[in-house]
């Protein structure tokens, strides 16, 4: 088959259509057009996957069924319902822009273009899934599945980790959009993308658009897209220290709240220290000291053990905590009734509290492990 650029930019359309109609997942999100369920949804899913998000998306529209009540809830109910999910901030920069919704826009999502992507944590790609799903605009969605997909059909070699990239697949994207079909298009493009046309073996023999694939028929659908690889995470280390209560405290650990601003902000964790390097981390003694010190200028004075009672991991987009968990107790309890950054968790009252998934595991296990002894 031999068909000309328009041509061929028809045919992609039809067939991916055609397609997505018989195929197309049941998600909750797309039982609606609701672009606050859209949006949510969207939100989400940047950096999670479908079947993570769902469950998470599910019961945060039943505890926040409209944009209002959104905006209206507290922050930290806010983030414990998006506890798990990880990259808080857009969790806080939804509750912003629901308020904003709502102050300036009488609390219904616009279906203005530069007012959407006015929105706080609203880039280019939310922006053009609400206006082309919601409200069936013609506008590109471009994410990295659709680059993938378009970097394969028209055998692409641009580096699609560069921003110029992106506005050329925006363009390139939104003149295949067929007249009246935005919505179901951007989401068979995603589709395509997340089921069939995979980053690592796309499964050609069940494409729709194979026929005409550019990078399939010369051969090249597993190098493509072309992607400068992204600057390997940094490694940070740290030991904590868990505090176990005596008296009125007995079986309660002590915990610290974040700061209001910067990385888990406003979240608990256990008490913990940063180590220069790997050296560092190895000396149970360097971390035992570092500890004790760095506490003691928060005004808290615990003796901490030479003993490591857990190990565990966060991952960042950017950098990577590797956590070791010293045993500690508290030289005197009198002073942490001071310090409204501290206090003592229980089983009983663990669930009232925001843990980032590291410190939620920690605790967990500590708990479970203790009650079996």
């Amino acid at each position: 088959m031999s068909l000309n650029a328009d041509e061929s930019k028809t045919y992609f359309g039809e067939e991916l259509l055609r397609w997505y109609r018989k195929v197309r997942r049941d998600l909750p999100w797309r039982r609606s057009r609701d672009p606050y369920h859209i949006w949510v949804s969207e939100i989400m899913l940047q950096q999670t996957r479908v079947d993570t998000v769902i469950p998470y998306f599910n019961r945060f529209v039943h505890r926040f069924p409209s944009l209002t009540e959104l905006a209206l809830a507290p922050e930290e109910d806010v983030l414990k319902h998006w506890e798990g999910l990880g990259y808080y901030s857009r969790a806080r920069n939804l509750q912003s822009a629901a308020r904003e919704v709502v102050s300036e826009y009488g609390g219904r999502v616009p279906s203005d273009k530069r007012q959407v992507s006015g929105l706080k944590g609203v880039g280019p790609y939310t922006t053009g899934a609400i206006l082309s799903i919601a409200y069936n605009q013609p506008e590109p969605a471009v994410d990295g599945n659709v680059m993938r997909v378009l970097s394969r059909y028209f055998c692409l070699e641009d580096d699609i980790a560069r921003p110029a990239t992106r506005i050329r697949m925006e363009t390139l994207a939104q003149s295949l959009i067929p007249e009246g079909e935005a919505a179901d298009f951007n989401q068979a493009l995603m589709e395509l993308g997340a089921l069939v046309c995979t980053p690592k073996s796309p499964s050609c023999g069940e494409c729709p658009v194979r026929t005409m694939c550019l990078g399939r028929l010369e051969g090249r659908e597993r190098e493509l897209p072309v992607k400068t690889k992204a600057k390997k995470a940094r490694d940070v280390y740290r030991f904590a220290a868990l505090l176990e209560g005596k008296g009125e405290n007995a079986g309660k650990v002590l915990v610290r709240r974040r700061p209001e601003t910067g990385l888990l902000a406003k979240m608990w964790e256990l008490p913990h220290i940063e180590v220069p390097d790997a050296v560092a981390w190895e000396s149970l003694a360097e971390g035992k000291i570092g500890l004790e010190k760095a506490l003691a200028n928060e005004g808290l004075r615990i003796h901490a053990d030479e003993r490591v009672i857990g190990e565990a991991q966060h991952i960042f987009t950017h950098l990577v905590w590797k956590i070791r968990v010293l045993s500690a107790t508290v030289k005197d309890e009198r002073y942490i009734a001071d310090r409204t950054a501290y206090e003592w968790v229980s089983p009983d009252n663990f669930e009232d509290y925001v843990w980032p998934n590291v410190f939620r595991k920690l605790l967990t296990e500590y708990f479970i492990n203790r009650n079996n002894d």
